[in-house]
């Protein structure tokens, strides 16, 4: 019998507009909690977006993710997956940056990740923008390097901004690799579309075994015959799964701060997550949701409902034989 301490709390019981906001109504329970070391899946926040070169705003982004997390309910629409009662899951907090220094801030955030790998704990995290995820993955690939399945309308694959800048949310992903937090063979980028600076991203990914696949292929193609191959790249090894909210068409997904046109719709954004089964899923982001530009609330809700998603593949991927 599942533990009802790491329950979320019903909408029968307390209505989704009251009480505190955490991710998904769960528990708050932070690292030196009494329970800490119990938790499966810990939700996290990183409210920081010093790499951000255009639109500012994500930092704003985990304190509305956690609010449009209320209406997420107990169990899922197809599989029937309560994944709540599943594992043990819990929101426990938010990592504290510097927004004034972006070294420092990165260091907070694998200082802050590690502690929960060290607890045995998988990491579902709320962004902030995409440089966020290289810091967690100094973390995550501590122990070697890992594959990488990412949704997202750029590669992120750029040496430097401005003359030599070299961490910004356009950089993430080729410090990685040149760290030797990723395997680039095992990495796979879903979505790429939009006018270009140069092709120097696509000529690293190139160089590197990087696959793209670009919107205009993913629209070309099924979308499980698109996911078959992401999962066939990723293998069975250890895979991060990145999800940046830029991948959905503006349309459906205007709160972000670099927005690409010509995207998939809201379901299709639910439907690549789906397609990620099988995977051993090591941790996930959702990142630059972005609430200056999300008027509406519709952005952030579609984030919380991507990562209800992500949370179920990673409940399914433990489960594994």
């Amino acid at each position: 019998m599942s533990d009802a301490f790491f329950h979320p709390a019903s909408g029968f019981d307390l209505p989704r507009f009251a009480g505190i906001p955490t991710f998904m109504r769960l528990p708050h329970v932070p690292p030196g909690h009494a329970r800490f070391g119990e938790v499966d899946i810990g939700l996290v926040g990183v409210p920081w977006d010093s790499g951000t070169t255009n639109r500012p705003g994500p930092r704003h982004g985990p304190r509305q993710l956690r609010d449009a997390s209320t209406m997420i309910r107990a169990q899922h629409p197809l599989s029937g997956l309560r994944p709540f009662e599943a594992v043990k899951c819990a929101d426990l907090g938010d990592v504290g940056p510097n927004p004034a220094d972006i070294s420092e801030s990165m260091e907070r955030i694998t200082a802050f990740y590690d502690q929960i790998l060290d607890a045995g704990i998988v990491p579902l995290t709320a962004g902030g923008d995409h440089l966020t995820s290289l810091p967690v993955l100094r973390a995550v690939a501590k122990s070697g390097p890992v594959g990488l399945v990412q949704f997202d309308s750029h590669t992120d694959l750029y040496h430097s901004y401005f003359g030599g800048t070299m961490y910004t949310h356009g950089t993430p992903f080729r410090r990685a690799v040149e760290e030797g937090l990723l395997d680039p063979k095992r990495m796979v980028q879903v979505g790429i579309r939009g006018t270009m600076y140069d092709s120097e991203d696509m000529d690293f990914a190139r160089a590197n075994g990087i696959r793209i696949i670009t919107i205009d292929e993913f629209f070309a193609r099924d979308i499980n015959d698109v996911m078959e191959e992401v999962r066939e790249i990723a293998g069975s090894g250890r895979t991060y799964v990145t999800y940046d909210i830029d991948f959905v068409d503006p349309t459906f997904a205007p709160g972000t701060g670099t927005p690409e046109v010509g995207g998939p719709n809201s379901y299709q954004a639910l439907q690549v997550v789906r397609g990620l089964a099988g995977l051993d899923i090591v941790g996930a982001d959702m990142v630059e949701v972005s609430p200056p530009f999300d008027a509406s609330g519709g952005t952030a809700f579609l984030g919380a409902s991507i990562m209800f998603e992500l949370l179920c593949q990673i409940v399914q991927s433990g489960q594994k034989g």
